[in-house]
């Protein structure tokens, strides 16, 4: 079992496939992380953005990419903040909610060794506001926060049950992987992750499981060290 782990969740699923919060899925994930808690396990967790704005489509209606970015980044500040607050008053945990992109009136700023502080402490942490940079996603914000806090795997929580070799809603024939290596998914492609954060995940050794977060205990079962979903090392 691990003992620090950080879970990346993307904004697709606080969104249940839709814009904006669904907040049964908010609870959802919530409970899937609550579970993972019961295991006295460290955890931080990197929201996505995507339900509310996708920097990249915003640039498509004629928004300058830089500040599409930072639009995003504020996004998934919402996102935390939601989180943030069904795990405190539904399931009872101390959390904390840290931003690249400072917004001092509801959450901390991003300070590496206060993190590590709180989880020491057995708060939950919630990294919000991506890299706190343009031009970088939010997996690779994930990465490099699983990196700066020394976690021993990055949990990457989709709506899909691991990673195929195409996308398994449009092609019958899409093969799953149990497991893959870094060079691997770079060759092929694979939309799994970016290449960013891909190859910083190979220079640093850190493992990603890929995996359906709406599979209730999915998240444990990786923890626990389960085949689960699709991992990558």
């Amino acid at each position: 079992m691990y003992k620090r782990v950080l879970v990346k969740v993307s904004g697709e699923v606080f969104g249940g496939g839709r814009s904006g919060l669904d907040y049964d899925a908010v609870t959802k994930v919530a409970f899937q992380i609550s579970q993972a808690k019961e295991l006295d396990v460290e955890i931080g967790v990197v929201v996505g953005g995507g339900n509310i704005i996708r920097g990249i489509d915003a640039q498509t209606h004629g928004v300058e990419r830089s500040t599409a970015d930072y639009m995003g980044m504020l996004a998934t500040v919402i996102n935390a903040l939601a989180l943030q607050s069904m795990l405190e008053e539904k399931f009872g945990y101390e959390v904390r909610t840290q931003t690249a992109v400072p917004v001092h009136a509801v959450a901390e700023d991003f300070i590496r060794r206060v993190a590590i502080g709180h989880l020491e402490k057995k708060r939950i942490v919630i990294f919000a506001g991506g890299t706190g940079n343009p031009f970088f996603s939010t997996d690779t914000a994930a990465v490099l926060r699983a990196v700066e806090i020394g976690a021993d795997i990055m949990i990457k929580a989709t709506k899909v049950d691991g990673v195929y070799d195409k996308d398994p809603k449009k092609f019958d024939d899409a093969v799953k992987y149990d497991e893959l290596n870094y060079m691997t998914v770079l060759r092929q492609q694979l939309k799994v992750l970016d290449a960013t954060a891909i190859s910083l995940c190979m220079d640093n050794n850190l493992p990603v499981q890929v995996l359906d977060i709406f599979e209730e205990g999915n998240i444990r079962k990786a923890i626990e060290g389960m085949p689960v979903g699709t991992i990558i090392r």
